[in-house]
């Protein structure tokens, strides 16, 4: 008897389809020689910290004696209820696994985890925790949930231990989240007296948004002059736009190049025209997918994930959480018969083979997102189902397209004698091919009709124009930048535009290096879940298809830079390389999880750093940092604050623990209510932007600024100020 072990209820369903009739027992399906039975997802988690025996396993509250917590062995639970206390229908299905693992007649247990990292070691982890004594195991492969794919499966499963690296990578990252989250999280809350969720992954998501917002909201425009030309010739206007760009005080030097250029003249030096074959888009990979229905249809990359997994379960599109937009040459077979189903309703489709399609270099575990042979009925999906089912259905048809799409390109190269030369593209479209059935948003563009030789009337003159501020992330932009974190914005947009005119011709070699050494942030199995926790915790907005800070994101980031903890890209990416050591068998799990260790315990040991203790510390929330100058009471660490714990008496004295983006350490906060003044402090911000230093003192209760002569005009970029700091805090919490 084989016994099937599936991520999720619903894969047992169509795994049972693939086989044949079978008969219902509880929990489990039985029949063809099969047992079928189910996870609901992760059925463990890792244990808390308090597991590990620093403090009773009774203590619910967080404390710093537990930290850092860096287990020996990491240990596994079922998983407990939003409550905390066990979830009986989680127990009640893990015994029926390990009732049926154990079964005397079972010789053959199969991993049909989702066909992940996650996948693999969601089942791993219920039959290491059920099965007593040693039995085969197999791997149940399963790139889409049709009954043909399952029951094609299932002649050809390997076995389990071929799948090892791939346990091991997931098993790596599950330990070095955990030890970060876990950690940290403990960490920065009780530092700041708020539940602070840190994360590998999550804090530079939302770091990225926090820079993002903050460039654009100190963003100040500038003047610059840039030579245009707007003349007819021949009855049309050429426009022409100098590479050239002078700053706000050249005007000068823009008005002699102007006449430099006016002097000399122009012609055209040259005129190619030529027809063209416009290729289609690659295949859709899902962050990729995600960018188009984010973008069309303003879905966030939650429901656009939520939506293809359903369909990904009804077995109409293949595994979802693929980074890959090309196909595994050993599919061609599967293609065949796909374009069959497309073509017997009126798809005019033909088979191609070319590295642009099927290229084994550019897939590490999941090709492509395509349609299944099993195509839907419209009626059969909701119109969300089929907004996400066409997007895939149809560049999928546009790829494998026997129309042409054919183009005439036309460009023309006008020179200004030998000091600049002007590049005009245009296309226009001949035949539509491929384009009748995916979307393609470029216009016909003509050109003024000039032939080689003509001369061009030229009037240059210094076009005054406003720098912009960079824009806010949209769902395409980030899930861009996390996939490639180290890519300039500009060069992105700049190939997303040519891939769009050049389709699968596009080169993307740097992006796919980029994935398969690690270097992407979250990966496309986690990165929707990760945000979505990040928009669910208050940190990020998302409207229509854009990404904005919230109070709760700017909490969390400034607070995380006031106790020095970086979790920037870098460090993250540094781990995401690690892991991919450990999928190719060139690290083990337990250096992998060292890395992590080393990073968590250099930043609890910077407490104790002493220019970290006189320019950052803060000290955890609720310490007693001081006395009150006023009343003489204690002074309390608050959420962003030090403030008096004679509040009830009346006595409102308080200091911000962070002035014009600079932290107020305890040691500052100490030589203002003891001497009145602190010493000299470096690094405040001004609201435009600009650095200035500026001590700190005691005025009629209140801490304001005490500038050295030569700052009182400048600390703000020309603006005078009055010499007083921020207003104090809203009222402390009633907790004084």
């Amino acid at each position: 008897m084989i016994l099937i072990i599936a991520e999720k209820p619903s894969l047992g369903r169509n795994i049972a389809a693939g086989i044949g009739p079978m008969q219902k027992r509880q929990g489990y399906l039985e029949g063809q020689g099969y047992l079928i039975t189910w996870a609901f997802g992760h059925l463990f988690s890792l244990c808390d910290i308090e597991a590990y025996g620093k403090t009773p396993s009774a203590t619910s509250r967080w404390t710093m004696e537990n930290l850092p917590c860096f287990p020996e062995e990491f240990r596994f639970e079922l998983r407990p209820g939003a409550d905390k206390k066990p979830d009986s229908g989680i127990q009640r299905q893990f015994a029926v696994i390990e009732q049926l693992c154990n079964r005397p007649d079972v010789d053959t247990i199969v991993n049909a985890g989702d066909a992940d990292r996650e996948g693999e070691i969601i089942v791993r982890l219920c039959i290491r925790h059920a099965l007593k004594t040693p039995k085969a195991l197999k791997r149940l492969w399963l790139p889409d949930q049709t009954p043909q794919t399952v029951a094609a499966a299932l002649q050809d499963m390997k076995d389990e231990q071929e799948y090892d690296a791939l346990a091991d990578e997931g098993f790596a990252r599950t330990y070095i989240d955990w030890l970060y989250g876990v950690n940290l999280t403990r960490y920065a809350t009780l530092k700041s007296g708020t539940l602070l969720r840190v994360g590998r992954v999550i804090v530079p998501i939302v770091k990225a948004i926090y820079d993002r917002d903050m460039a654009i909201r100190h963003f100040v425009p500038g003047k610059y002059f840039s030579p245009v030309s707007k003349e007819e010739t021949n009855g049309e206007v050429v426009e022409l736009v100098s590479k050239h760009r002078f700053e706000a005080d050249e005007l000068q030097n823009a008005l002699e190049l102007c006449r430099r250029y006016n002097q000399t003249g122009a012609y055209v030096k040259d005129v190619k025209q030529k027809k063209d074959r416009l290729s289609p888009g690659k295949l859709y990979s899902l962050s990729k997918l995600q960018n188009v229905l984010g973008k069309k249809y303003k879905m966030s990359m939650q429901e656009s994930l939520s939506i293809v997994q359903g369909l990904y379960e009804k077995g109409y599109l293949t595994y979802p959480r693929t980074n890959s937009e090309y196909l595994a040459t050993a599919e061609k077979g599967k293609i065949r018969k796909i374009l069959e189903s497309c073509a017997k309703i009126g798809y005019p489709v033909v088979f191609k083979d070319h590295k642009g399609i099927f290229d084994d270099s550019k897939i590490e575990s999941h090709s492509a997102l395509t349609p299944t042979y099993k195509i839907p009925d419209k009626h059969q999906l909701s119109e969300r189902e089929m907004q996400v089912y066409s997007t895939v259905f149809r560049r999928f048809v546009a790829v494998f397209c026997a129309e042409e799409c054919v183009v005439f390109r036309t460009e023309i190269t006008v020179a200004v004698g030998d000091l600049e030369e002007f590049v005009l593209r245009g296309m226009t479209m001949l035949e539509k091919g491929w384009t009748k059935y995916d979307d393609y948003t470029q216009r016909d563009k003509l050109l003024p009709n000039l032939k080689k030789g003509d001369a061009v009337n030229i009037d240059f003159k210094p076009a005054e124009k406003e720098t912009t501020p960079p824009r806010h992330y949209t769902i395409e932009t980030l899930n861009n930048y996390l996939k490639n974190p180290f890519k300039e914005e500009k060069k992105a947009a700049k190939e997303s535009a040519e891939a769009e005119e050049e389709g699968a011709q596009a080169d993307d070699s740097e992006d796919y290096r980029a994935i398969f050494e690690g270097l992407e942030l979250g990966t496309e199995a986690t990165r929707t879940g990760i945000i979505d926790n990040a928009r669910k915790s208050g940190y990020i907005d998302l409207k229509k298809d854009v990404y904005t800070i919230l109070p709760g994101g700017e909490f969390l980031i400034e607070s995380l830079l006031q106790m020095q903890i970086s979790m920037d890209k870098y460090k993250t990416s540094q781990l995401g390389q690690a892991l991919k050591r450990v999928y190719r068998g060139s690290m083990t799990v337990r250096e992998s999880v060292a890395l992590a260790e080393e990073e968590i315990r250099e930043i609890f040991s910077k407490k104790v750093d002493p220019t970290f203790l006189k320019d950052s510390e803060i000290g955890f929330f609720g310490d007693v940092v001081g006395k009150c100058p006023l009343c003489g009471k204690d002074l309390k660490r608050q959420r962003s604050f030090y403030g008096c714990s004679g509040y009830r008496e009346g006595c409102r004295f308080s200091v911000n623990t962070r002035i014009c983006g600079k932290t107020v350490s305890i040691h500052h906060l100490r030589q203002l209510t003891e001497d009145g003044k602190t010493e000299l402090i470096e690094g405040f911000t001004s609201k435009n932007g600009n650095p200035f230093s500026a001590a700190l003192k005691l005025e009629n209760g209140r801490a304001v600024f005490d500038f050295p002569p030569k700052n009182t005009a400048s600390a703000a970029g020309g603006q005078i100020w009055d010499g007083e700091a921020p207003p104090p805090p809203d009222d402390p919490p009633p907790e004084y």
